[in-house]
């Protein structure tokens, strides 16, 4: 029995495959083991640098490197912009070259080729790793010395694929199960998040509509008695006709500030930077501060769904009116933009107190917040020389 013990170990210790096995045996997550492969792979095919990519999102591949570390393990990379997509999209059996520093089918417009360049990666076999006939990624081998690489490279590349691809295959479906679970428990956490959420918004606007409706009854309708009284001549005296004008006049300015606040009709007929622009004017009022509205996207978020619009206009109010009542500001900016490229950003900025402290005033940062989570926006409220409140959606074609 030991002598046969001594046997297979002795095999073993001069066959690479069958050590890779034993190493794969023992791993438990795809960078140690690769790690723990990394010398019996450099006795096949001697290299400067190796990789291996896995199919992880749809369109794009996650790698693990040795010898080497590049941007390409540091970040997921986009299947049609991978180095070896010809491979991946099995456009060929495998891929070899003397020198990748000038070979197209590697360094073609938008493709991640940087580490090529910068380590001088010239030879290269990269083969698909499969699993039951089906391909999970590649193996990529290179070399800085040109020309290092043939075809008995390539059988002997896609016979350590052949053997790494199963234990590879299995530890990353199990990264990716682990992740599916997270992601289940977050979106669920997010689902609650947004319950509560809605909830406290729909509290806040049957506030509002209460405020709305005390206005009406406490400012308008008793104005409006009021006249009705002067008109019938209860007190004497018929007031002149631009009396009565000018009176009837501020009933309807009174009015129109409240209908603004329920619905916001400047933003249907002139667009969002204008309403934010008269908003702003109001808001501040006679106070010496200097106002700016920048739209930088010709007018993308009116082109917005009308939800959102609502949202992203009802979230620029809220903070105007902490800057303008409550900041001590001499400078209100709001700016749209497109910054994170790809992003569609409202900022509004004043060089006032910086982020209130009253749990009182905070309140009108929960309903920010609030907004923002019911339309999937990044929000960042920073306090830094005043008050930074930025939203961000990202576009969609």
């Amino acid at each position: 029995m030991g002598s046969m013990q001594d046997a297979q170990s002795s095999q073993m210790a001069k066959d690479p495959f069958l050590r890779i096995a034993a190493h794969l045996a023992e791993g438990t997550d795809i960078a140690s083991a690769l790690e723990a492969v990394a010398d019996e792979i450099a006795e096949l095919v001697p290299f400067t640098h190796a990789d291996i990519c896995l199919y992880d999102r749809p369109g794009w591949v996650a790698s693990y490197e040795v010898g080497i570390r590049t941007r390409w393990s540091r970040e997921h990379t986009r299947v049609n912009y991978s180095p070896v997509r010809d491979l991946l999209l099995s456009q060929c059996e495998f891929m070899l070259t003397e020198d990748a520093t000038q070979d197209p089918r590697y360094i073609f417009p938008g493709a991640t080729a940087a580490p090529i360049f910068n380590h001088t990666l010239r030879s290269r076999v990269n083969v698909p790793l499969k699993v039951m006939g089906q391909q999970i990624g590649a193996l990529n081998i290179s070399h800085s010395t040109a020309g290092l690489y043939d075809h008995d490279t390539v059988a002997i590349a896609q016979h350590a694929a052949d053997v790494l691809a199963p234990s590879f295959h299995a530890m990353h479906s199990a990264v990716t199960a682990q992740r599916a679970a997270l992601a289940g428990e977050a979106a669920q956490a997010r689902e609650e998040g947004l319950r509560r959420d809605a909830l406290e918004l729909t509290r806040a606007l049957e506030q509002e509509r209460q405020r709305i409706g005390m206005d009406l009854h406490d400012q308008a309708l008793a104005d409006l008695t009021r006249l009705l009284r002067v008109i019938d001549g209860g007190n004497g005296a018929t007031p002149e006709p631009d009396v009565l004008a000018a009176r009837i006049g501020e009933i309807i300015g009174d009015l129109r500030r409240v209908i603004d606040t329920a619905v916001p009709t400047l933003l249907e007929l002139f667009g969002f930077a204008h309403a934010v622009r008269v908003h702003l004017e109001r808001a501040v009022g006679a106070a010496p501060v200097e106002l700016a509205v920048e739209d930088h996207t010709d007018g993308a978020v009116d082109r917005l769904d009308h939800t959102v619009r609502i949202a992203l206009f009802r979230i620029a109010q809220e903070a105007i009116n902490n800057a303008a009542a409550h900041s001590g500001a001499g400078r209100i900016t709001v700016c749209i933009d497109r910054e994170p490229p790809g992003h569609l950003t409202i900022a509004i900025r004043d060089d006032g107190r910086g982020i209130p402290t009253d749990p009182d005033r905070q309140s009108g940062l929960v309903h920010i917040r609030t907004r923002a989570r019911l339309i999937a926006a990044e929000l960042s409220i920073t306090g830094n020389a005043g008050t930074n409140v930025q939203v961000s959606l990202e576009e969609t074609a």
